[in-house]
């Protein structure tokens, strides 16, 4: 055990160093640990992933002797290949080492590439997960991960108790087939049916289905009922998220998602497809409202439900609250600084 703060390096995809992109846990963690007096080293904000990859080999290769623990965010996909990488150089430098998994995708991928994703996460000192779901998945491989949240600062996100709700809708994620912003549209078309004041506030980057999004709200008669603000900043979440009284969250496959966490630290009660994470991170009936993949129809009741039980809607707004108080910064520091401890 060192008689210091350890000195960590944060490796991943951290491209929320730029306006207009998502703000990464990575970004978060390496901010936190250096205001919490931790020299910290990160690789790499840059956009372009060659670039990036480069930049994290060369950040690795010459801060060697200044890093005593890398923390190494670890998605699936074409990333493996960089915490692949990264791990084979820590390991030769004789790094201490935390993979922190990230993604829904990573159970499919690891059954396509279960030799290579074994050979990786074999090299780590230990593994976390944001949520059971992925601390189960690993499982079948010999693997333990010890679960520990997502984190965000719950100072900047304003409780609202709800109870009396209005069908003010409010979904936020990249405009990308896997978070399935089409359903969105459809659910409220369908719940204008029922309630015609209805409305939905549908915001996030562009990933190719925007300009979709928006054709199929003029297709279906709700265009003049949709709000397109586009990628929102942390002034702009908590503006539209105080002005609105329920957060749906349409994804087809998920972890963790940070965004459903933000709604539950406002006061948003959540109804959410039961996907990936979703069960592990949501209790039904308790601390949100969870419907099959890419049911409109089962949304829009749950939606009604909540509509018409102020009590219900009370119970998931102050459940959904303590919820996210479990992602708090003090509450999360202390269990990583933990695995710190156990490692060195």
């Amino acid at each position: 055990m060192l008689n210091r703060t350890p000195r960590l390096c944060f490796i991943g995809p951290l491209v929320g160093r730029h306006p207009g992109y998502v703000t990464t846990q990575g970004e978060i963690l390496s901010d936190r640990f250096s205001e919490s007096g931790y020299t910290t080293l990160e690789a790499s904000s840059h956009p372009n992933r060659y670039v990036r990859l480069a930049d994290i080999v060369a950040t690795i290769i010459k801060h060697r002797k200044e890093i005593d623990v890398l923390v190494l965010n670890t998605y699936s996909g074409p990333s493996f290949i960089v915490e692949d990488l990264a791990s084979r150089l820590g390991r030769l430098f004789g790094h201490r080492m935390v993979m922190v998994l990230r993604g829904g995708a990573m159970p499919d991928f690891m059954a396509r590439f279960p030799r290579w994703t074994k050979q990786v996460l074999s090299r780590a000192d230990a593994l976390i997960a944001p949520s059971e779901y992925l601390a189960k998945a690993i499982a079948p491989y010999g693997f333990q991960a010890r679960v520990i949240p997502n984190v965000i600062d719950l100072s900047k996100y304003p409780y609202r108790r709800r109870e009396r709700l209005q069908p003010k809708l409010f979904w936020m994620r990249a405009f990308h087939e896997v978070w399935n912003p089409l359903m969105a549209i459809r659910v409220l078309a369908r719940l204008r049916e029922h309630r015609p004041d209805a409305t939905l506030t549908i915001a996030g980057q562009d990933k190719g289905l925007e300009a979709e999004s928006k054709r199929l709200a003029k297709e279906l008669g709700v265009d003049d009922a949709v709000r397109f603000p586009g990628f929102l900043n942390m002034e702009a979440k908590a503006r539209e998220g105080d002005a609105a009284d329920i957060f749906i969250n349409t994804n087809r496959i998920d972890n963790m998602p940070v965004s459903v966490v933000e709604a539950c630290a406002m006061g948003l009660p959540v109804v959410s497809t039961d996907v990936g994470g979703m069960t592990d991170l949501l209790t039904n009936g308790e601390n949100g409202l969870l419907v099959p993949d890419n049911d409109d129809e089962r949304m829009v009741e749950a939606i009604l439900a909540l509509l018409d039980d102020p009590v219900l809607a009370a119970k998931l707004s102050e459940q959904g609250r303590a919820l996210a108080e479990r992602s708090s910064w003090p509450r999360v520091k202390q269990q990583l600084d933990q695995v710190f401890d156990e490692i060195l």
